[in-house]
């Protein structure tokens, strides 16, 4: 759907307006937990057109994430911005993971061993000139008695060094850290406490990580 110059320049400036406002979130964030190292943020744009990422991109915004591979193959070709990174956020199928590897910079949910093999192929066929950034994906949420809370996607910490020792067997992947989403609210567990172990289960693994911990509370 077309839009005329005025709801383009009403949409840019309420996109210009929230983005200020998460920044000014972060940092009064990092300024409490005392933090001096920069916050990569990646706007989510799932379900939001491509018109609103190409404004986004006017805007300084480098990193978009998305979580539905036909959706975004078709938006990234919509795009004519060629400054921006493309994250896969959410749950991956296997089935999905070839094609994911083709338009994706950066895939945040690697979190079993089923997952590697097709990204790596995926990637080869792709025409990249850099190897496919991954995350793996750790589950933060405690195990519950009686099954109250539904079990979510997330590599058990014990497996984590398997999953980066596999990755570092394909010249077209490159590990670059992890990515772990807040525990389940229904859990008790304290979010804080939760977020400082991530970064500790590849230390001493085979493979050194690039990147530091990313953390994902919720969508903005």
């Amino acid at each position: 759907m077309m839009m005329h110059s005025s709801q383009v320049n009403s949409r840019r400036e309420f996109l210009r307006a929230r983005l200020e406002e998460i920044h000014e979130r972060i940092d009064r964030a990092r300024e409490a937990a005392d933090r001096s190292d920069p916050v990569q943020v990646v706007v989510v744009t799932k379900t939001f057109p491509a018109s609103d990422v190409e404004l986004l991109a006017d805007l300084g915004v480098r990193d978009v994430g998305e979580n539905r591979d036909q959706e975004a193959k078709a938006k990234k070709l919509e795009v004519r911005s060629g400054d921006l990174r493309w994250h896969m956020i959410g749950h991956l199928q296997r089935n999905k993971a070839a094609s994911v590897a083709r338009w994706a910079d950066v895939v945040e949910s690697v979190d079993r061993l089923a997952l590697i093999e097709p990204l790596a192929h995926g990637a080869g066929r792709a025409e990249r000139t850099s190897a496919l950034e991954v995350l793996i994906q750790v589950n933060l949420d405690p195990s519950i008695q009686g099954g109250s809370v539904a079990e979510r996607s997330g590599a058990p910490s014990e497996l984590v060094p398997e999953i980066a020792s596999a990755i570092g067997q394909y010249e077209e992947l490159r590990l670059a850290g992890v990515m772990a989403v807040a525990p389940h609210p229904d859990t008790g567990v304290d979010p804080s406490e939760a977020f400082a172990h991530p970064g500790a289960y590849f230390r001493g693994t085979a493979g050194s990580v690039a990147a530091g911990d990313h953390g994902v509370g919720g969508d903005e």
